[in-house]
């Protein structure tokens, strides 16, 4: 566990004990802190009596308080914590801070600090594995894997690898990456912030935090992102900040079999960046790239049946990030993808999506955004409005040919239907495997 002698005798509440608030309290508690926790749930508070004042931060005097610990997913913009703690002059921080706060005390180290609307997931475990397999000791944490303050301290000169989602950098006022990376940013989480320009702005403090002789880098594919760049450019010393789009890998993409499409060209091009940045060669980085096996619901290869790819990219949670997904695969003649498409929407329209309609053989329209999305998508391709998964998924299969793709690139959220992305992936993933298992007797009956 990463902890800090910085924590004795300060007083933090924690409010929220899933993973990263329960591995908080016992980062905290390790220090020398005194806390105060509290959830919702009877079952997590059970599990800390007598270890900790049971107590909702709303309901105390904060007064004499080091800080407020809350997740991530407490909107900051309407919880009535923001107003309670800044009352009482208290910060409202996240188990990143805490990590920060922490990092003096650790052995020699270094950070890298990932975000982005899209792909940085992605970007963060290929970065991880190119450490992992040029045999530097790291970590892997933030919006990913376990909470970081959870995991065993790295020897000397590790590397901690983070991905930062933009609540996650709100809920950070000290945390100075030795290298950062913004691959991109597009509306997104707008019920969080006040416009687009304050979301763009939420992601530009991870850069803010930083020293002028820290390094930067940054994709190059929308405005938003090259303002961002522009402005540290203009404050730091030459050669520490890069832009990259990925056009002097291009020839190399085809070895890696799970960073196909435009996306993860970029992605890989950030990675390289970052993996160059820590001192890594060509030697280093190529084969790693070569075998990243990739991560799930991103553009996962789940199936190849008669043919045809089964895709699962459930992460696709916006118009953005469904764009590359329909990219990814050279356009033909006979159109090859067959697109499943919907859900809980976050938008009124697949404008990103448009560039690539030609490459899609038909489109099968699910959930809540289906008929919206059917209305947008008819005049540009035959459209199924499926409604369901499976329907969608049976409808998909019967008609796709040997060459084809049948894609889950949803542009939407999965509220409406799943508990999350995942949920909404696995269930695409199980579907297809048995219904391929089904069509395997009738095939060998046949001969």
């Amino acid at each position: 566990m990463i902890t800090t002698p910085a924590f004795a005798g300060q007083r933090f509440a924690v409010l929220g004990l899933a993973r990263s608030g329960l591995t908080a309290v016992e980062s905290l508690l390790a220090g020398g802190a005194q806390v105060t926790a509290w959830d919702s749930r009877e079952e997590p508070r059970r599990g800390l009596e007598g270890r900790v004042e049971l107590a909702d931060p709303l309901a105390i005097d904060l007064t004499g308080y080091a800080g407020v610990v809350v997740s991530p997913g407490v909107p900051l913009n309407t919880h009535p914590i923001a107003a309670h703690a800044a009352a009482h002059g208290v910060p409202v921080i996240g188990d990143i801070e805490l990590f920060a706060i922490a990092r003096p005390h650790l052995p020699a180290h270094r950070v890298v600090g990932i975000t982005g609307t899209n792909g940085k997931s992605t970007t963060t475990a290929l970065v991880h594995h190119v450490l992992q397999s040029a045999a530097l000791p790291t970590r892997m944490g933030g919006n990913i894997g376990l909470p970081v303050l959870g995991q065993t301290p790295l020897p000397p000169g590790g590397v901690y690898v983070l991905e930062l989602s933009s609540y996650q950098i709100d809920l950070t006022h000290s945390l100075a990456c030795d290298v950062a990376a913004l691959l991109n940013i597009t509306p997104d989480h707008l019920d969080r912030y006040d416009g687009f320009e304050a979301y763009a702005a939420s992601k530009a403090r991870l850069f803010e935090m930083q020293h002028d002789d820290q390094v930067a880098i940054f994709g190059i594919g929308e405005p938003e992102t090259r303002a961002v760049a522009e402005r540290e450019l203009a404050r730091r010393p030459a050669g520490k900040v890069h832009s990259v789009d990925g056009h002097e890998l291009l020839q190399l993409q085809p070895k890696w079999p799970t960073l196909q499409g435009p996306h993860n060209l970029q992605n890989a091009a950030v990675a390289v960046a970052i993996a160059e940045a820590l001192g890594l060669t060509p030697a280093q980085w190529g084969p790693a790239l070569a075998s990243f096996r990739g991560l799930p619901h991103r553009m996962e290869r789940v199936a190849e049946a008669g043919g045809v790819l089964y895709i699962n990219d459930s992460k696709a949670t916006n118009p953005a990030s469904a764009a590359p997904a329909l990219g990814a695969f050279p356009p033909s003649p006979d159109k090859r993808i067959h697109w499943i498409v919907g859900g809980l929407p976050k938008g009124d329209d697949l404008d990103e999506c448009a560039p690539y309609f030609g490459n899609v053989a038909a489109a099968y329209t699910i959930g809540e955004a289906g008929p919206r999305f059917a209305e947008l998508l008819r005049p540009h391709m035959p459209v199924n409005r499926s409604e369901m998964m499976c329907d969608a998924i049976q409808q998909a299969m019967a008609a796709a040919h040997p060459g084809d793709v049948v894609l889950l690139s949803p542009a939407c959220a999965s509220f409406d239907q799943f508990r999350d992305y995942e949920a909404r992936g696995d269930n695409f993933r199980q579907i297809v495997q048995a219904l391929i298992a089904d069509q395997v007797p009738a095939a060998e009956g046949a001969h």
